[in-house]
């Protein structure tokens, strides 16, 4: 079992901060997912950990559960990127075996056994005699990531993996990439752009924003807690609606044009004067849901069905924010409309973007 000991990382190429003192210790065994926009560098903090490229200032080591250093560190690493990367001459069988053949030990049945079983676990059994170019792009990622697993390494490096497949295609891997890392002891970092990813997976996330670490910790503790309003928006899908309003010695809160609603209990404690304060947009509802809900009178601007949700884009005065409501709804724009909401769903950040107060969790998001 390996530990990823990452101290005061940095990197800076061309005069440009891709990384900056980043702090990061994953545990042997631990699965921690890297989320963030594009370009918020966990591409970056990948290769550096790969010893694909060199940091500037800082260092990345490798350690065995005794603390001494991983050597060669490279035979410990696997990578899947987000663009698949295959050896085009090889067969879908001789790609998944590479890592097996470059260790020398294996007989050839135990080989064969091997990498079949990894083919028939991604669906690529009846595809082993096929060149990576006579392959769908699905099929292609497939094949690489049963390279990765095959090679069962003690750090695997998972960079998008799954951003460039269809949706079914791509909640069937996630099954199967947690089903597979439940059965090794194996530390995996998986970058994401996607919040929905890192609350499926389950277990630590760590979000970056423009080359620097903004929060780390358990995901479900990071969603409830979002240190800023950055994490908060990077935490939540579609990100979190953000609102200026103002605190009153009366304990209320005015918020948007013509709204100004009574101070929930987790913001009582708000000093007077300006607020920033969080609503997520599954929170919204087209009919309240009980009397302590409160209402934003809106206009429709688009109403986007998504799947089995509706995402709506309204304005609030000169004020846009979205809601995210169960059901397909078929509105026209410039429907006027009134949402709801629960005031206890509220967050509270400072004028520095920093958490002041969150929800307390209901576990049903």
């Amino acid at each position: 079992m390996t530990r990823v000991v990452i101290e005061g990382l940095s990197r800076t190429v061309d005069g440009r901060m891709h990384l900056e003192e980043i702090d990061l210790c994953l545990e042997p065994g631990s699965f921690t997912v890297l989320l963030g926009a594009t370009n918020a560098g966990k591409t970056s903090l990948l290769r550096v950990i790969a010893g694909l490229d060199a940091p500037t200032s800082g260092s990345v080591r490798l350690e065995d559960a005794g603390g001494e250093p991983v050597v060669p560190p490279r035979d410990a690493l696997a990578m899947v990127y987000q663009e698949f990367v295959n050896y085009p001459s090889l067969t879908v069988f001789e790609n998944i075996a590479a890592p097996l053949r470059a260790r020398g030990q294996y007989k050839k049945d135990e080989l064969e056994r091997r990498v079949r079983a990894a083919a028939e676990r991604f669906e690529l059994d009846g595809l082993l005699e096929r060149l990576p170019a006579e392959l769908s792009g699905g099929q292609q990622q497939r094949t690489a990531l049963a390279r990765a697993m095959i090679k069962e390494a003690d750090v695997v490096l998972l960079d998008e993996p799954l951003a460039n497949l269809d949706y079914k295609l791509r909640e069937g891997l996630r099954n199967e990439i947690a089903a597979t890392f439940d059965r090794q002891s194996t530390t995996v970092v998986y970058a994401s752009t996607d919040p929905v990813e890192a609350l499926w997976f389950g277990h630590r996330t760590a979000v970056l924003h423009e080359g620097r670490l903004l929060q780390q910790g358990e995901a479900r503790a990071v969603y409830d807690a979002p240190a800023d309003e950055c994490v908060a928006r990077a935490v939540s899908d579609p990100p979190m609606n953000v609102w200026t309003a103002h605190s009153s010695e009366g304990d209320e809160l005015a918020v948007l044009a013509g709204l100004v609603l009574p101070c929930p209990t987790h913001l009582s404690g708000l000093s007077t004067g300006a607020v920033r304060l969080g609503l997520r947009a599954h929170r919204l509802r087209l009919e309240p849901r009980d009397v302590f809900d409160v209402s934003i009178p809106s206009e429709l601007e688009l109403a986007e069905v998504t799947g089995s949700e509706t995402t709506l884009h309204v304005r609030n005065g000169s004020t846009r924010f979205l809601g995210q409501v169960e059901g397909v709804h078929r509105i026209e724009r410039a429907t006027p409309l009134d949402l709801f909401f629960d005031p206890a769903d509220l967050f509270a950040f400072d004028a520095g973007g920093g958490l002041l107060a969150a929800p307390h969790s209901r576990g049903d998001d």
